[in-house]
């Protein structure tokens, strides 16, 4: 059995300067997914474990993972943006993924705020000659986070793109309770796993088996 490539380093460009990323290819590449990681300012990098997992699911689906980090974090140029630089940030991500390996079909994939920034790059791709044909939003943030410090006009999803939410019942970050308030009026179902919290500590596998389980590879 062949072996998927070594997770592969490049920098990219944006608006701002260099945008670093992580990529990992499957052995024969029939799609592309771009995933964001949690919130800059907290911690969050393009190597979180629920990024990673992210990205080696959809690389087992057959999909090119790109694993940016946003403005200001290891070496991507720029400052936080509150998820206004980091939107076009990953627009440039995907026209680069283009060039590399055409148009093949999209992915959007993202943790915390990373969920955030792909609601506003998939209402920015819907109607477009790309729209994403899928997505995975994990611990989603919408509404006031936890610690009052935030807070997420998050958009709806556009219309027709099979979407995964996936939230953990004891989320210590964004609640339960705002995510079914912003699937609510949109009739989006919502994945709830027994136990888990924002970081879904002990629980990366359950997100794993999700996802595969929905989707068959391409």
């Amino acid at each position: 059995m062949s072996r998927a490539p070594a997770t592969e380093k490049a920098l990219l460009r944006g608006a701002e300067g260099a945008i670093e990323a992580l990529i990992d290819t499957p052995t024969e590449v029939r799609g592309v997914a771009l995933i964001c990681h949690p919130h800059p300012l907290y911690g969050g990098a393009n190597t979180n474990k629920v990024a990673h997992t992210l990205a080696r699911v959809f690389r087992d689906l057959g999909y090119a993972s790109i694993r940016p980090n946003f403005r200001g974090v290891g070496e991507s140029e720029g400052e936080h943006d509150h998820g206004e630089g980091e939107t076009e940030d990953m627009l440039a991500v995907i026209a680069w993924a283009q060039s590399r390996w055409g148009f093949l079909p999209l992915a959007l994939g993202g943790f915390s705020f990373g969920g955030f920034v792909q609601t506003r790059v998939a209402t920015r791709l819907a109607g477009g000659m790309t729209p994403p044909r899928r997505m995975a939003l994990v611990g989603m943030a919408a509404g006031a986070a936890a610690d009052g410090a935030r807070h997420y006009d998050t958009p709806p999803l556009p219309e027709g793109v099979p979407t995964l939410i996936i939230h953990g019942e004891n989320d210590e970050t964004v609640s339960l309770a705002n995510v079914l308030d912003w699937a609510r009026p949109q009739e989006q179902p919502v994945i709830v796993v027994p136990g888990a919290d924002h970081f879904f500590h002990g629980k990366l596998h359950v997100i794993r088996n999700i996802i595969s389980n929905a989707w068959a590879p391409l």
